[in-house]
């Protein structure tokens, strides 16, 4: 088995042997070098030493340290402004290779390549450009962390205290997963040789001669056989830190991997413990298996577990309420059945289309034999919000879910007038256009229907026609000091009142837009 290190982490291994200290990679980055995932897959690199954090710092000047568990910090940029000093840098670093962005194509609101776009949007075009920027430049930092032990773990969340413990073989006891316990150091031959040179490459290959795996546990095998298995008794772990349930079924969604009989059976009997887990340590786990290659095996695997009654109980609502029309399954059914399908890889995206028949339960009545579900995008949205704030997301992902479920029962029909568009456009939001229809093509194929029709291509190509038109107050070509000054209204809720109604107005006929004809409709407005 050979192995493909970036340079930045054989620095930081060469760092620690120059200043007399044992140094190991661990964790979730050895499992992925195992696994032979891609170079620009594996991400967090973890570091475990016998330097204590006071003695790391003086290692690397620039690290911070902010916690009790004994982990020191190093940005990304900060490391490689140490290695500059002594080194020449390949042109490609990792910071070149390490952040994929994902981006669908053919999307109709494209903030960085539309060549038509709302004059609204030229900002949030530029502001997106930045992010993109932003997020391929910005690195997880090295963490660093002493050899420790943990004291008892009271509240099934943290340990009471931490212990720094004397060998790897210590702290590898304390590991969540098999796959997990694994560590290896380089040999400092070849960690010599390599930092002896001026130049660097943005790789080294290094051969199973050249450094020492450390597997106690056997998580290899467990890799090689796809288990998911805890460090020593899984009952032990979980009370521990009952996180650790939720990462075991992430794992397997994400690494496309089994849980081990004993440890699926620990998490059924421990599920309760989830509720001494904050919500945002939840919802960032519960995050990351929306995010996977396959949510909807996730979200079983929640359900069989029973800790799903924990994080979205209002999902069980749907079982086996049947719905009617082109639906083939009961609500919950074809709730997963939707996420399966959304062919979106934001995990807001996919919670929302997860959310968004969650109201149809309490919105449910039978009418001379046929099944309704009147009004339940509305019952819906709040419902949803209600779930999105109680796991602490933010107030932007609050609201964008409560558009996609309040909005996600849109329909065309072809005598829709360029009016009806331009008012879809502006309630659901330009940034929200791609996303809802995300989710509406999840929903069609989740209750068996085509992944598109004529009509919603129609109406796609129409929007995309109107996206240049006015949609909001600010584009509309006068404000309310253009009100107060050649009408002579004074500040208040009047002159909101009249912009909304020209609104009104010019999304109805754009061709008012014009000054003077809406000075024009405001002065018929108030006589």
């Amino acid at each position: 088995m050979n192995l493909n290190l970036p340079f930045e982490v054989l620095y930081i291994m060469n760092r620690f042997d120059k200043a007399g200290f044992e140094s190991f990679l661990v964790g979730g980055a050895i499992r992925d070098l195992v696994m032979n995932f891609k170079p620009e897959e594996v991400k967090d690199f973890d570091f475990t030493t016998n330097a204590s954090p006071l003695e790391i710092q003086k290692v690397f000047e620039d690290s911070f340290y902010e916690n009790k568990f004994g982990t020191v910090s190093v940005t990304y940029e900060n490391l490689i402004e140490e290695i500059a000093k002594n080194h020449k840098l390949p042109i490609k670093t990792s910071a070149n290779f390490s952040q994929k962005i994902e981006t669908k194509e053919n999307r109709i609101i494209d903030l960085k390549n539309a060549k038509k776009i709302h004059v609204s949007l030229k900002d949030k075009a530029d502001s997106a450009d930045q992010e993109i920027k932003k997020e391929i430049q910005t690195l997880p930092p090295f963490e660093m962390t002493t050899y420790r032990s943990d004291g008892e773990y009271l509240d099934h969340r943290r340990p009471e205290s931490v212990n720094f413990g004397k060998n790897i073989e210590e702290d590898l006891e304390r590991r969540d997963f098999t796959i997990n316990a694994l560590a290896i150091s380089i040999n400092k031959e070849f960690l010599e040789k390599i930092f002896s040179q001026k130049e660097l490459e943005t790789s080294y290959e290094i051969n199973e001669k050249d450094f020492r795996l450390i597997d106690l546990h056997n998580g290899c095998e467990d890799l090689e056989k796809r288990i998911i298995r805890t460090v020593g008794k899984a009952d032990q772990r979980f009370a521990e830190d009952a996180l650790r349930m939720l990462r075991a079924i992430r794992l397997a969604v994400q690494l496309n991997m089994d849980i081990e009989t004993d440890t699926y059976f620990s998490i059924k009997y421990h599920k309760d413990l989830l509720n001494f887990v904050s919500a945002e340590r939840i919802r960032d786990e519960f995050f990351k298996i929306l995010s996977s290659n396959n949510p909807a095996k996730g979200i079983e695997l929640l359900d069989q577990t029973g800790l799903l009654l924990t994080i979205i109980p209002e999902l069980y609502e749907g079982v086996d309420m049947q719905q009617r029309g082109h639906h083939t399954t009961d609500v919950w059914t074809h709730s997963i059945d939707a996420l399966k399908y959304c062919p979106s890889k934001d995990p807001v995206v996919r919670f929302a289309t997860l959310l968004h028949d969650i109201g149809k339960p309490p919105s449910y009545k039978e009418e001379n034999s046929e099944i309704t579900f009147y009004s339940h995008d509305i019952l819906g949205s709040r419902i949803a919000s209600k779930i999105a704030n109680r796991l602490r997301l933010s107030k932007k992902d609050v609201q964008r879910i409560f558009i996609l479920v309040r909005y996600h029962m849109f329909h065309y029909q072809e005598h829709h007038s360029d009016a009806s568009i331009r008012r879809f456009i502006r309630r659901v939001g330009f940034e929200n256009i791609d996303d809802i229809l995300d989710l509406r093509e999840g929903d069609r194929l989740g209750s068996g229907a085509k992944k598109t029709s004529w009509r919603l291509e129609e109406m796609k190509q129409r929007i995309i026609e109107q996206l240049n038109q006015p949609m909001g107050l600010d584009d509309l070509t006068i404000d309310g000091n253009d009100l107060m000054k050649e009408l002579s209204l004074k500040p208040g809720p009047i002159l909101g009142e009249i912009l909304d109604k020209l609104l009104e107005k010019v999304l109805e006929n754009p061709e008012l837009n014009e000054k003077e004809k809406l000075l024009e409709e405001a002065k018929k407005l108030i006589s």
